[in-house]
Formats: structure tokens, sequence, C-alpha cells
């Protein structure tokens, strides 16, 4: 999906006197290195799991000859390895997957709201919307380069273990983002005035 696809898919969502007053996609390069770490893990556990299931399947090759239950070991075992190595292969492929879902996100700030917005083949089109109310918590980190995270909703939650969680929302990997955190806090600004009076 390109980039006018989804400036399409992001008019289509304002109402009809709502007016759009930026909008961009997260970098791609600065979106995926949050999964850094994971794909340096992925290396040795890879690794070791070919290692390990060759290694098998070689020591299977010795038992030839046998028949009933080490024969059919020689063959199920190495098998024990497979989603080792299918979990190796994902993880190493972490960073592309992260990169394509930045491609297909794109976000805004209106009048009235922010939007995060994100499109694919699996889940659909996801369209989250964070009205002035919710903006109550603005955060900025901001790289050398002047790109950063707007973090401006953050969820608590318990999980099934009932441990406390927390989620934040919002423009992750954003260029020029001293700029955007301005227009969003000028725009929950507008709203407060416009509620106290």
């Amino acid at each position: 999906m390109t980039r006018l696809d989804l400036d399409s898919l992001l008019e289509k969502e304002l109402d009809r006197d709502e007016r759009l007053v930026w909008s961009d996609q997260p970098i791609p390069s600065r979106y995926a290195r949050g999964v850094g770490f994971i794909w340096l893990f992925a290396i040795p556990w890879t690794a070791f799991a070919v290692f390990w299931t060759g290694g098998a399947l070689w020591m299977g090759g010795q038992m030839q000859n046998d028949d009933g239950f080490f024969g059919l070991v020689r063959f199920v075992f190495p098998l024990f390895g497979l989603p080792f190595i299918l979990v190796g292969l994902g993880m190493l492929s972490a960073p592309y997957w992260v990169r394509q879902h930045a491609r297909q996100t794109i976000y805004g700030i209106t009048d009235r709201r922010a939007i995060v917005l994100s499109k694919n083949w699996l889940m659909g089109l996801k369209v989250r919307s964070f009205r002035p109310a919710e903006l109550k918590n603005i955060e900025r980190q901001e790289f050398d380069d002047g790109s950063g995270t707007i973090t401006f909703y953050t969820r608590a939650w318990r999980d099934s273990d009932g441990d406390h969680r927390t989620d934040s929302l919002g423009f992750t990997a954003i260029p020029n983002v001293r700029q955007v955190e301005e227009l969003l806090r000028a725009m929950v600004a507008t709203h407060e005035n416009a509620a106290s009076e």
C-alpha cells in the first residue's frame, strides 16, 4: 500500500467538516529499532536449533539398520528441532515485518482528534481515534535528528494472571517530532478553551 492509498484512507475517516492539520508515516528504520535485541537473540537461537536438528539427523543416519522403536525414533527425533528453527526464523525476520507495518501505518492530527491508522492483509483496516479529553499526558522523546515518538495515551489493565500492565500509544518514530507535539497541544488547548467558554 502506497502513501497515497493511506492518505486516501485517512481522508475517508474524517467527518464532513473536520480538517486535517498534519499527517505522516513512521520512519521504518527508526520504527524497527525496538526489535534489534530480538534479532540479535535469534542468531544463536536459530544456529543452535539448526545444529541440534542436524545432529539429530546425523545420529538417525547412524542407526539405519535399527527396526522397531529405534527405527521410528531416528525419523521422529529430528522433527522436535523444527519448531525451534521456525521460531528462530520468525525472530530473524522480525525487523522486516516491523518495517512493513511502519509502511502500512499513517498518523494524523485534525482540528478535533489524533488518528492512528494501519492496514494489513491479515487484520484489515485498524483505526484508533483519540479525542482531546484523552490526550492529557503528552510526552515527547526526541533524537538528535529531530525524529522521535510522542506518547499521548496510556491504558492500564490487568493480564490473565492479575498483573498490572500498561499500554502507551501515540505517534512512533516520526520526523519533526517537536513540531507535531506543538500541533497536538494546540488542538487540545483549542478544545479546552472552547469548553471553558
